[in-house]
């Protein structure tokens, strides 16, 4: 579905629903906790100021549309980060399988927490790098979206 589209359902869904009902609708809720809501609350308040009605759903569907590719690019940032993360996670393991051989049970939950807390470390200390390949990622991802709306929808 494309955003003009998801927007304009948006838009609808809040125009037809009553304030009580839209508070307790599951969709408006995901949406606005990805979203800073005081903001966008402050954006639609100022969209209703416009002298016409058609000005006024302009503003509002601008709105809405700044809210949803916002949220997008949030999921992407944090996918991709976190794949990266999970990169750094495996080299500890694979440094102590090369070394030691298989893995037992009793090694692998230690191993494991020593992997995550590793991979924290790093991306921690290579915060710089990894927001630049994440957002290099991100930008390469604008070019291609089939893979882009396939990394969104399934992870």
């Amino acid at each position: 579905m494309e955003i003009d589209d998801l927007a304009e359902c948006i838009i609808n869904e809040i125009e037809h629903t009553k304030s009580a009902n839209l508070a307790e609708s599951s969709e408006m809720i995901k949406i606005l906790h990805l979203t800073n809501v005081h903001h966008a609350r402050k954006l639609l308040e100022h969209s209703e100021e416009a002298p016409t009605k058609r000005e006024r759903d302009i503003g509002k569907k601008a709105v809405v549309k700044a809210l949803l590719v916002s949220t997008w690019h949030q999921r992407l940032y944090f996918i991709i980060r976190s794949f990266i993360m999970g990169l750094f996670g495996t080299i500890p393991t694979l440094v102590f399988v090369t070394i030691f051989g298989p893995i037992t049970l009793l090694t692998s939950i230690p191993l494991g927490m020593f992997s995550f807390v590793f991979s924290l470390a790093v991306s921690r200390l290579l915060d710089v790098p990894i927001v630049r390949a994440t957002k290099t990622i991100m930008d390469h991802l604008e070019s291609h979206k089939a893979l882009r709306s396939f990394i969104l929808n399934h992870f």
